[in-house]
């Protein structure tokens, strides 16, 4: 089997195609784990809790 520049494009682009995918899958799981709620509800919440008051 000849290793041509077609073969090896295509499995990069397939190899690139999944990676991406397990890689959205990955983050979503970790975006929508119940135990890491508490720590983006505090993240979201910090900049309106270090306001003094409005802008002078």
């Amino acid at each position: 089997m000849e290793i041509t520049h077609d073969l090896l494009a295509g499995l990069s682009k397939s190899f690139g195609l999944f990676y991406l995918i397990a890689l959205s899958i990955a983050v979503t799981i970790y975006a929508f784990w119940p135990s890491l709620g508490n720590r983006f509800d505090k993240a979201a919440n910090s900049i309106l809790d270090d306001e003094d008051g409005p802008c002078r």
